[in-house]
């Protein structure tokens, strides 16, 4: 039986996301399969476009150009500035992928890049972004974010907050949701029966034995210790400082750090273009080039399609991953 295709939704049209659509068309269309949810007006025209009715047809259709799943849009595309009559349609692009990832009409979900902004001022979108939405979606109540690469794996414990409230935010059940969530995802979407994690402290050396903080003494050594005995591969808390080094990170799959930077720092710096955003804990896969929308490169031709491409590739190789337990 032959797999449905990968969903793309357009995301911001005035970024850069059509663009790098066309691009990822050119690199990808003999190895993959995927289709555009948007509208075909707001295409640059660098490639071919085809219109389809049913993802089905993107198979057949991909080696003669892009295949669009067409959704009417209110406003235009004008490179660089956002219009908030588009904001319906992004979220209906968005929602028209998950439905048909959670069908299986699509074998999974490759977001392009959005503007928060637009989005609110046009449909008052009330979520924080991508992720909160999908899973609203999905109506699931907890998701992970992980950034991913060949190189490295990646999630924070808490991800967008000022740093003075995570150590208030990080509690023992929020990080035994993360792990659990993390290692179910390795399993079903990656193929690890048996992930390796690696847990980060959250303070300077973990704490050096509370000298530089107290919470890995307090309660993080014995967290990981039950983790431990209730199977699951982990170890920790670790010095963060001396995880990302190429010796360290052979020894485990995913790395989990406490807060924002400490997980994107090492993963921007080791493969800056060819960074992953994925969402574990969905009923479907979700990818996303780790960029934003780009506005001031807009339709000047000069976006780096990397990350995208390799959001779809992995996208494709975890729908490989999850059809073969």
């Amino acid at each position: 039986m032959t797999r449905a295709p990968i969903a793309l939704s357009c995301g911001e049209p005035a970024g850069v996301g059509m663009e790098l659509a066309e691009k990822a068309w050119q690199s990808l269309h003999e190895s993959l399969v995927f289709f555009l949810i948007g509208d075909p007006t707001h295409l640059p025209g660098a490639v071919p476009h085809i219109l389809i009715t049913d993802p089905k047809e993107a198979a057949t259709m991909m080696s003669q150009g892009l295949p669009v799943l067409p959704l009417a849009f209110d406003g235009k595309a004008v490179p660089g500035a956002p219009d908030s009559e588009n904001a319906a349609a992004i979220m209906d692009a968005i929602a028209l992928g998950a439905s048909l990832a959670m069908q299986g009409d699509a074998s999974a979900l490759c977001t392009a890049p959005i503007h928060k902004k637009a989005l609110k001022d046009g449909a008052d979108f009330a979520f924080p972004g991508h992720t909160e939405y999908l899973a609203h979606l999905a109506g699931v109540g907890n998701v992970v974010m992980m950034l991913a690469s060949e190189q490295l794996r990646v999630v924070p414990a808490t991800i967008h907050i000022a740093l003075a409230d995570v150590p208030a935010a990080l509690t023992p059940n929020l990080l035994r949701n993360v792990v659990e969530i993390t290692a179910q995802g390795l399993q079903s979407q990656f193929g690890l029966s048996h992930p390796r994690i690696a847990l980060a402290g959250l303070n300077p050396h973990a704490g050096e034995g509370g000298t530089m903080g107290h919470e890995e003494q307090d309660w993080i050594e014995a967290f990981v210790k039950t983790l431990q005995a209730d199977g699951y591969d982990i170890k920790g808390p670790l010095p963060a400082d001396t995880m990302f080094h190429a010796s360290a990170r052979a020894q485990y799959d995913v790395a989990i750090a406490m807060y924002h930077d400490q997980a994107l720092i090492p993963i921007k710096t080791l493969d800056f273009d060819k960074g992953v955003n994925v969402t574990l804990g969905l009923p479907f896969i979700r990818t996303s080039p780790d960029h934003g929308t780009a506005f001031d490169i807009a339709g000047q031709g000069v976006a780096n399609p990397s990350s995208l491409i390799e959001a779809l590739k992995m996208a494709d190789r975890m729908a490989t991953a999850k059809s073969h337990p």
